[in-house]
């Protein structure tokens, strides 16, 4: 694999992860479902798993990239887990509405278990890292910088939101209203 096909595919990944940072952000304002704590990690961690392919995009593909979007991976999958395991018994309706038959929280699970299949199938290419001594690193293009832009927008304004719905103070357990807009 060719760096530039490499950086193609990192971008690919980040409109994935701002497919899924929308999906959340969209649930939660046209179905009025706040996130709770753990979903909130949640979505921490999809925008730190953003944090290696824009690297990637912006300096080009490096292992160590791919390790800071691996470890993020394996963090959201442990929170995922997490929560499933709260609501894994019996007549436990879940929490907040399913998609597709499953609460966010499972899909987010198998979001990271596919993350981190991806992110150790893009470590095979070693040719993606080779140094060509007369090639310097390449302004990406527009479909790339889009996806880093798309990825930093969709994570500041769930920061915002966030911000709106806990305060200043820890967020609670099963919110229901936006803290800083009670008032």
């Amino acid at each position: 694999m060719t760096r530039s096909l490499a950086v193609t595919f990192n971008a690919l990944s980040l409109y994935a992860v701002a497919l899924v940072l929308a999906a959340a952000f969209a649930a939660q304002l046209l179905l009025h479902e706040l996130p709770c704590p753990l979903c909130l990690l949640q979505r921490i961690q999809f925008a730190v798993l953003a944090i290696g392919p824009i690297l990637n995009v912006r300096w080009g593909p490096r292992p160590s990239h791919y390790a800071l979007s691996l470890l993020a991976a394996v963090a959201g999958a442990a929170f995922s887990t997490r929560q499933v395991l709260l609501h894994i018994m019996p007549g436990d309706a879940g929490y907040g509405t399913a998609l597709l038959g499953y609460h966010y929280y499972t899909l987010a699970l198998l979001a990271f278990i596919a993350a981190i299949v991806l992110l150790a199938a893009m470590l095979l290419f070693d040719r993606q890292f080779e140094e060509d001594g007369a090639a310097q690193v390449v302004a990406p293009g527009a479909f790339a910088m889009s996806a880093v832009w798309l990825v930093i927008a969709l994570t500041a304004l769930n920061v915002v939101s966030t911000l709106l719905e806990c305060g200043f103070a820890a967020c609670a357990d099963n919110p229901l209203v936006y803290e800083l807009l009670k008032r």
